[in-house]
């Protein structure tokens, strides 16, 4: 009901903030779309600032982090949105504000919210996963390249390619890259350059655009049949900023075309300078290990050893000598000592031989069968001896004997 005041029955202005706040607070939630010109998170809590889209009309609105946290896309300033909202009146400050409950990103917001739900769902599948990306060859024979007819695209990769590299080849196959039927016609193109032995890698080429120009590399029948191809590809879509699925799923993603011609071919006069540089630093190494290798042969020379090879033979000869002689002198002096001995046993064996008896004036008597005779028994009468003597033997007849007394030395007797 309408509030009755009058110049001199004002209405306390509490009293028009708290019915302002009860004709708000009746309002019910409702469904607002706006964009977003600013957007502050502090302590659990988001603060926005809604736009209209076509009028100069902003209001303040509020929700939990959880709010935000749970769209389906990323919420960003500039962002247009769809809100769940229940308006509200602060009547300390008269403000009026709305309580958010739900936020849905519209129109280019609302399709970057689909693309992040199958990059979601891809990405658990393992379609990203940079242990199934193939490496490239370093210069491959041949190059595959995917992109349209008579594009900036397939002018800026051929031509910087062949100015990296003059004898790079490649493959060429056209495609649709934008509206329906592109995906279609890529993968096409894709299962060609596969079958083809000589490729090596394929590239797939586009200039920039927006991101319904880009929808078709973000195709999920694309995604699976550029993981499943056997061949590495590299991606090239758009410039810097866009971010299409396929970037994620190919083996190397190039920033722009130009930047795919640069990685995927080495440049020659690069490789050349590089081949120069190597070539040097082998020729200094090999030359420095050369050097080091006659240093130490010098020095190995150099030694007493090697200066005269002979001297451990001369020495060990000498040592040789020395025992030669040491034997000689040590066979000698044994010799001497064993003559000297000899010596004395033939002066001893002369002494006690019979001979030596008989020089000195004594004989031997032995009877005809060579038994000498020690006793006057052996000798009968007429018995024939023979008497030997130093110079022979003499035959004797034994004519008498004469015994001699016991105990009286060189009284001799004898008969013959």
């Amino acid at each position: 009901m309408a509030l009755e005041t009058t110049a001199d029955q004002p209405a306390p202005l509490r009293q028009v903030s708290q019915l302002i706040d009860g004709y708000i607070g009746r309002l019910g939630a409702v469904w607002v779309e706006a964009e977003i010109a600013q957007l502050t998170r502090r302590q659990g809590v988001c603060f926005l600032t809604l736009r209209d889209l076509v009028a100069k009309i902003s209001i303040d609105a509020t929700c939990h982090v959880s709010v935000l946290d749970s769209s389906p896309g990323a919420i960003t300033e500039g962002a247009r949105v769809i809100v769940h909202a229940k308006p509200s009146f602060y009547a300390p400050r008269g403000a009026l504000a709305l309580e958010l409950r739900e936020i849905r990103p519209q129109g280019e917001g609302e399709l970057l919210a689909q693309l992040e739900r199958r990059k979601q769902l891809l990405a658990a599948e393992g379609l990203f996963d940079p242990r199934h990306k193939k490496r490239l060859p370093v210069l491959p024979r041949g190059i595959g390249l995917i992109t349209g007819k008579n594009s900036a695209a397939e002018r800026d990769v051929l031509q910087n390619a062949r100015v990296r590299w003059p004898d790079v080849r490649f493959v060429v196959r056209h495609a649709l890259m934008q509206g329906n039927g592109s995906a279609l016609d890529v993968m096409r193109g894709l299962a060609e350059l596969s079958s083809d032995e000589s490729v090596e890698v394929i590239v797939i080429a586009r200039g920039g655009g927006s991101i319904e120009d880009l929808l078709p590399f973000s195709d999920e029948a694309l995604i699976r049949a550029v993981h499943a191809c056997p061949t590495p590809v590299v991606s090239a879509i758009g410039h810097e900023p866009d971010s299409p699925i396929l970037d994620l799923v190919a083996d190397l993603r190039a920033s722009t075309p130009t930047d795919a011609a640069r990685r995927i071919v080495p440049d020659v006069t690069e490789e050349l300078a590089g081949l120069a540089s190597m070539r040097e630093r082998a020729r200094f190494a090999i030359g420095a290990l050369v050097g080091r290798e006659v240093h130490g042969l010098a020095a190995i020379r150099s030694r007493p050893v090697l200066a005269t090879p002979t001297t451990l033979v001369d020495v060990q000869q000498g040592l040789i000598h020395d025992a030669r002689d040491r034997a000689r002198r040590s066979l000698g002096h044994r010799l001497d000592r064993a003559g000297d001995e000899i010596g004395h046993q033939l002066a001893r064996v002369r002494a006690l031989s019979p001979l030596a008896t008989l020089e000195r004036g004594y004989a031997v008597a032995q009877l005809p069968d060579g038994t000498v005779v020690t006793s006057i028994d052996h000798a009968n009468a007429d018995a024939e001896l023979n008497i030997r003597v130093v110079d022979g033997t003499i035959a004797a007849r034994v004519l008498t004997t004469d015994p001699t007394p016991h105990g009286k030395e060189g009284d001799h007797g004898s008969g013959t």
